[in-house]
């Protein structure tokens, strides 16, 4: 005798959504555990009040905040602040270290998400930072079509 065996379900996948407000002491709670736990940068939520007021912060001119949420849980964010002149910062880019990789392409999507949104509000440059602890983001973001560009050249906000 035989048994249909049920279909297997498919896998859920992470989602990028717009900065809602229930979400924010998860989004903090995850950044400042990447900042402080995986690489012992000595920074609290205190220390970030952007986080605590991403709607005000984030979300003016051509500025948004996203981030990635599977099964209930928020996997990783990106932020790009308006600095004006048709630019923007690019910030708060951070994925929890089990969703890294092509395997969930978490950041790609963020990225991707935050690029889609520059070009449709006319943004001519985004700048990003990292610091030197950072260098696997270096080869994703230099992948991505950044550039590295002298300290000097940085617009004056």
């Amino acid at each position: 005798m035989f048994e249909e065996k049920p279909a297997a379900k498919p896998k859920a996948k992470p989602a990028v959504r717009a900065f809602e407000a229930p979400y924010t002491d998860s989004i903090g709670a995850m950044i400042v555990s990447i900042q402080s736990e995986e690489y012992g940068i000595p920074i609290t939520l205190a220390d970030q009040p952007d986080l605590q007021n991403i709607e005000q912060f984030y979300q003016n001119g051509a500025g948004n905040f996203w981030f990635a949420e599977y099964c209930g849980q928020v996997v990783g964010s990106i932020a790009l602040l308006d600095i004006g002149r048709q630019q923007a910062a690019l910030r708060k880019m951070f994925v929890a270290k089990e969703f890294r990789g092509r395997e969930h392409g978490v950041a790609a999507m963020l990225l991707q998400t935050l690029i889609e949104w520059a070009r449709t509000h006319q943004l001519a440059e985004i700048y990003l930072g990292t610091t030197a602890q950072f260098l696997a983001a270096h080869r994703f973001y230099e992948k991505h079509g950044f550039l590295e560009i002298d300290r000097s050249t940085l617009p004056h906000a």
